[in-house]
């Protein structure tokens, strides 16, 4: 059987391939792996061709292959590739990870593997579904699901590292609460700035301070802080003035070149302020940064006195 597994995520990749270890009971003694920039493809091809030592089957990868992208590689591998897959080896479990978000469709390589094998996207699709199998042995309500992603995002990778560190402190009870995500998840500024920045602007100075003391304990920058606040009343202003245009979410996404969930996110903040007002405050956070960086302010006290102020 053959795969290709394409996508930019590393836990989905990986419990991909342990999916496929698992159903073919392929034992690590028959595992070979391969870096497509560095090894041979004559001699991935060879590996490939010959029987497993013991057990039916045995798997080969083939990490970070370009073929199945549009740029330019070597004829030859191509060809030879193409060979090993009009006749291969039926003993041999062939994985190629392609490193990607898409792949080229009309490429002679994935045209093949779809006749001969599967192809596997592992991108950020289904979120919640993959939180589920994450936590397959504990108990989370569906409002702690949401507070753990409204916490971390919805990067497959970083949801992974926390729901690990959230499972190892609830090992023996195997039940997770939202106090234990606050109190052993960590705060992704980039994902929580729009609350922040909707406490700012609604005036709820006690909880928009919370949340950056929070962040400061994270060891989270005030300037690095400053920077995203204005970089996300930028992105409400792009999106309030596309989405008055009459375009939609993957319209204004592909336009900006920002990822769909973001934009979804500025969409609904937007509509609760005029332009002019996050025009203000893009304003201010212009002057603030000019006031830290000329060493007129301190920059945790600044920020502070930002928010007090509003």
């Amino acid at each position: 059987m053959n795969y290709l597994l394409y996508g930019t995520k590393d836990y989905l990749i990986n419990e991909t391939i342990s999916k496929i270890i698992e159903k073919y009971e392929i034992s690590e003694i028959n595992i070979s792996r391969y870096e497509s920039l560095n090894d041979s493809l004559r001699k991935i091809v060879e590996d490939c061709q010959t029987i497993p030592f013991f057990g039916d089957n045995k798997l080969v990868i083939i990490n970070n292959c370009t073929y199945f992208n549009r740029v330019k590689n070597n004829e030859d591998d191509i060809k030879l590739l193409l060979d090993y897959l009009t006749n291969y080896s039926k003993t041999t479990i062939l994985i190629i990870i392609a490193r990607s978000e898409s792949i080229d469709n009309t490429k002679k390589l994935t045209r093949k593997i779809k006749e001969v094998g599967k192809i596997i996207e592992c991108n950020n699709k289904s979120v919640g579904t993959t939180i589920k199998q994450m936590f397959k042995d504990y108990k989370i309500s569906s409002d702690a699901t949401d507070l753990l992603i409204s916490r971390v995002g919805d990067d497959i990778d970083i949801l992974a590292m926390e729901i690990e560190k959230l499972k190892a402190y609830k090992y023996d009870e195997k039940q997770i609460t939202k106090e234990d995500i606050i109190n052993v998840g960590t705060l992704n500024v980039d994902t929580d700035i729009f609350k922040f920045i909707d406490n700012i602007v609604k005036k709820n100075k006690k909880e928009a301070l919370q949340t950056y003391y929070e962040l400061l304990k994270s060891n989270e920058e005030p300037i690095k802080i400053i920077a995203l606040l204005a970089s996300k009343f930028r992105l409400m202003y792009q999106v309030y003035t596309l989405n008055r245009k009459g375009l939609n979410n993957n319209e204004i996404s592909n336009i900006l070149n920002v990822h769909v969930y973001p934009v979804k996110l500025a969409i609904e903040m937007s509509k609760r302020y005029s332009s002019n007002l996050l025009l203000i405050f893009l304003k201010r956070l212009a002057d603030l940064d000019q006031d830290i960086k000329t060493g007129k302010i301190n920059p945790e006290l600044g920020l502070e006195m930002f928010i007090l102020s509003v």
